[in-house]
């Protein structure tokens, strides 16, 4: 029975969706996935640990550029380490992301005319959860689409009970610790959300604003000064007011320290004070001071033990600490009745435009509120216990030395800097959140105040009895912080507390891959949790990224409706479908049809289908360390129709090779196969050094120039030559190595491209003899290629590279003489015989000759020459010497014209005098130029006379 031939199995062209949904299903069925699985005995690496933890995307819809561009890159290392021999383990989640999360419920619960509180806390956490489960898993069936090959049987979600047990377990011994407390401090507060937020989540936006000069009578007043001018942008604040402040060497103002001012409106009388806080040369040089609701003032009001009055409540509307007229009012309707009142009591001296930076929440966009409220807190600086793994130091300092140690090592190294200032500089991390989504804090409280911090319910009712304490305990409504549980992903992912089997062999993870935007959010703390909780780094480096933005540079965001969903561009989407898509959940009619109009100029036909390799690959090569990425759907286009090459190639070398003895034994191989040979190990050490180094960038452009140019666009060129006039022992050579190159390079690039490359390597691999047909395998379970100097034929690589600079000459030639690339004409040739002689047949295939002459000098026709070492070489091209005499006499006329108008410029006094001497310069450049071009010419009418 016959049987189809390999190559006829495979498509006349690379069709993406048909083989990636079938690849997936089978790696799946291999189990190749799994850690401890199929490791390479081999290799010196085999069976060594190599493991990468998702950063973890938030339940919040979909994938977006980013998190195909972080797979991409991870998913990478971890094929690549997996053919090396490690033991490889990809580790898959979510992350439950409290306030985005809470955010995208409730806005679909507003859709609906129903608010969280109608609900109910329960049934509001029953809706997140059902919500998780949707968008939780369209996140991990993308993540299968771009071909992650993660081992599934460990996925987590930041809030699954095993999670959670560790997030307990960290919160209960930080504050057995004392490195968990719980205080009333100055936090940003959202009103919008009615929580408190991190100074990380804080957008500053330079705003148009105005500066209020209001005065502020004295007790004492005196003929010479009766008030105090006070410039501020938040006039509403001053009803928390508690003291004026003056430098203590502004001589205008030395006399007053101490004296008192009446707070207008709240009619409260206020100490004027001292302090250097204050900048003599802005405004007036006199600052109100209000604690309660400036950060700055906080310091002041600390040092000098001033009371502290909050004038809001928690949705920022005026509280009961103000005059009752003014209770109730929200703090910009209040703001206008407060200047109106200043202004009837002649009390408001001057306004000014101001430009000024407005804390706004990066989820809300709402104006944020300095809020003085009960919150817990991690401290930053406080030396940790005996008992601990870094026992006199803070984990703050623990995370420094980290990274300065080299224990942890960061790629690229400038972000180092950016890790230390910002640790040298932090704060108490606030962990406390006022939402219902989230971890909740494990502390409970009596009726008359006392707190129990515990790991159950239970566990806080006997501490609660040892203390003394009857009656119901009430657990605190505040959740964690969304950083403070992902914080912990490295070791509680590896069934931390308990010191499991994985724990033990997996932890710490080789490298973490995420963006610079995250190094404050996510990357120190996990390194301060780690190091502080297990005494080990979380992970050896840091790959930090740029971010992906869209092709004009702009960042991509569901609002600016220039946001890509990775498995568009993998499967394809029509204009439609992608304006429903971006405009989506948009209340605002002006903004969608904005954003309708820029799809559709810029996405007039939707998207094609580029498959995953191509997005995979296009990732790769924008990789470049520090710098953002312009991401552009033609580079994905150029990468599909590399793949598309990598699929004709190979269906010509399975044509030329099946069926053929492949052996070894009684094969020759020729000075272009010991050169192709030679390139592959070169190419080898290149692929090594950049994973070694993260250079992806580097990887991809090497990947795609060995395969289009040297391999395609060369080998396969000149093995076609050697398999028509070769011996039956060179055929059986290049044959040999026109396979087994392909086979290696199908291996090296499938980290990268892994659906096309496993489908082609399928193939490949049996005409190679390196499988059989009954065989069950996976290309990602072979070995990657290793480098081999001994196989570096210096010889051949200088032949090989003298023959292609042959080829480009004559290349040169029939672009110099516009011959179309089908006209085959004859070469003229001097110089070693011997050389161009064995260069003949490759000569007339790769630079289409009908023939070559090698003869002792080139005769004199009037034809450009090529010179190339020892060679000189001279396309014969019969041509109408009377036609040809025409055109080079109006070509004579052309530039005579051209010489005498630049000449008579030149000749002209006032031009010579007047004209920038760089436009004079360029009329003489001219003449000279023309009278070169006119004295070739003439020269040429004279060869063809």
């Amino acid at each position: 029975m016959n049987q189809t031939p390999l190559s006829e199995e495979l498509a006349k062209s690379f069709e993406p969706k048909n083989i990636e949904s079938t690849w997936y299903d089978k790696w799946n069925e291999l189990g190749i996935f799994k850690a401890g699985q199929f490791t390479q005995t081999s290799s010196p690496l085999s069976g060594k640990p190599y493991t990468i933890q998702f950063p973890p995307p938030n339940v919040t819809g979909t994938l977006h550029m980013g998190h195909a561009f972080n797979q991409a890159i991870m998913d990478s290392l971890i094929r690549y380490h997996r053919m090396l021999g490690s033991d490889t383990v990809f580790v898959p989640g979510t992350d439950h992301a409290g306030i985005a999360t809470q955010i995208v419920v409730e806005r679909q619960l507003d859709a609906q005319k129903i608010s969280r509180h109608d609900l109910g806390r329960k049934k509001f956490v029953e809706c997140v959860w059902d919500w998780k489960e949707k968008s939780g898993n369209t996140m991990m069936s993308q993540f299968r689409r771009l071909g992650s090959s993660a081992d599934w049987s460990r996925e987590y979600f930041t809030m699954d009970d095993r999670m959670s047990k560790g997030v307990i377990e960290t919160f209960v011994r930080l504050y057995e610790q004392g490195l968990i407390y719980r205080g009333k401090r100055l936090v940003n507060w959202d009103p919008i959300l009615g929580t408190a937020v991190s100074d990380l989540e804080v957008e500053n936006v330079e705003e148009n604003g105005l500066l209020w000069h209001i005065r502020y009578p004295l007790v004492e007043p005196t003929a010479e000064l009766t008030h105090l001018t006070v410039a501020t942008t938040r006039p509403e604040t001053m009803l928390g007011d508690v003291a004026l402040m003056v430098h203590p060497e502004d001589e205008r103002y030395q006399h007053l320290i101490g004296k008192k001012v009446i707070l207008p409106i709240a009619q409260r009388i206020i100490p004027i004070i001292a302090d250097e806080y204050v900048d003599k040369e802005f405004g007036t040089g006199v600052v109100k001071v209000t604690p309660a609701h400036d950060f700055n003032d906080y310091a002041v009001g600390q040092r000098h033990n001033l009371e502290l009055i909050n004038i809001l409540t928690l949705d920022a509307k005026i509280n009961e600490n103000a005059p009752v007229e003014y209770q109730g009012l929200d703090r910009f309707v209040a703001r206008k009745k407060i200047l109106d009142t200043l202004a009837d009591l002649d009390l408001l001296a001057e306004i000014k435009p101001h430009k000024l930076m407005v804390p706004r929440g990066d989820r809300t966009k709402a104006v944020l509120e300095p809020m003085l409220t009960d919150q817990w807190f991690v401290a930053m600086s406080k030396p940790a216990p005996e008992g601990t793994f870094n026992p006199g130091k803070s984990i703050t300092e623990v995370a420094l030395e980290a990274v300065s140690s080299g224990e942890i090592k960061f790629h690229p190294e400038n972000w180092v800097n950016t890790y230390n200032q910002w640790l040298n500089n932090i704060q108490d991390w606030c962990i406390s959140r006022q939402l219902w989504w989230g971890h909740q804090i494990p502390a409970w409280y009596s009726e008359d105040g006392q707190v129990f911090v515990a790991r159950t319910e239970q566990e806080a009712n006997k501490q609660a009895k040892k203390a003394g304490v009857e009656g119901p305990l009430r657990r605190d409504e505040d959740v964690l912080d969304t950083w403070f549980s992902s914080g912990l992903v490295p070791f509680t992912t590896m069934g931390w507390p308990e010191k499991t089997a994985d724990y033990s062999r997996y932890m710490p993870s080789n490298v973490l891959v995420t963006g610079f935007d995250i190094i404050f959010f996510w990357v120190a703390r996990m390194i301060m949790l780690s190091k502080h909780m297990t005494g080990q780094v979380p992970f050896k480096e840091v790959y930090i990224h740029g971010l992906i933005l869209d092709a004009q540079g702009q960042k991509m965001s569901k609002s600016k409706g220039n946001t890509l969903d990775p498995v568009d561009i993998i499967d394809g989407v029509d204009l439609e479908t992608l304006i429903s898509k971006r405009t989506y959940g948009l209340m605002n009619p002006e903004q969608a049809s904005q954003i309708e109009k820029s799809t559709r100029k810029n996405f007039p036909e939707g998207i094609e289908a580029y498959g995953s390799d191509a997005l995979r690959f296009t990732m790769a090569a924008y990789a470049t360390p520090g710098r953002n990425m312009n991401f552009d759907l033609n580079r994905c286009g150029g990468y599909r129709n590399f793949c598309n090459k990598l699929w004709n190639a190979t269906r010509f070398v399975l044509m030329n090779v099946e069926g053929h003895d492949l052996e070894r034994a009684g094969s020759e191989l020729s000075f272009a196969d010991r050169w192709i040979i030679s390139e592959l190990h070169k190419f080898k050490k290149t692929v090594a050094k950049a994973f070694a180094d993260y250079r992806f960038d580097i990887l991809a452009n090497a990947i795609y120039h060995f395969i289009w140019d040297i391999y395609c666009d060369w080998y396969l060129e000149i093995a076609k030559v050697q398999l028509q006039g070769g011996s039956e022992a060179q055929q059986r050579g290049t044959r040999r190595t026109l396979i087994n190159v392909l086979e290696s390079l199908l291996r090296i690039a499938h980290p990268i491209i892994p659906f096309i490359t496993e489908e082609l390597w399928q193939k490949v691999a049996l005409a190679a003899g390196v499988m059989t047909k009954s065989q069950k395998t996976s290309i990602s379970i072979r070995p990657y290629p290793q480098a081999d100097d001994s196989l570096i034929d210096a010889d051949a690589i200088a032949k090989a590279e003298d023959l292609k600079a042959h080829v480009e000459a004559i290349r040169v030639l029939r672009g110099e003489m516009k011959l179309s690339p089908a006209e085959r004409v004859p070469l003229l040739a001097v110089g070693d015989k011997e050389k161009l002689t064995s260069y003949v047949p490759y000569l007339k295939a790769l630079a289409k000759l009908s023939e070559v002459q090698i003869v002792d000098e080139l005769p004199d026709l009037g034809f450009p020459v090529q010179s190339l070492g020892q060679s000189q070489l001279m396309l014969k091209v019969e041509i109408d010497k009377e036609a040809e005499l025409a055109r080079l006499t109006k070509e004579v006329e052309r530039l005579q014209n051209e010489i005498n108008k630049a000449q008579g410029k030149l000749n002209n006094k006032n031009f010579v005098e007047k004209a920038p001497a760089a436009v004079v310069e360029q009329e003489k450049e001219r003449v000279a130029k023309f009278g070169e071009q006119l004295l070739q010419v003439k020269e040429q009418m004279a060869k063809l006379s």
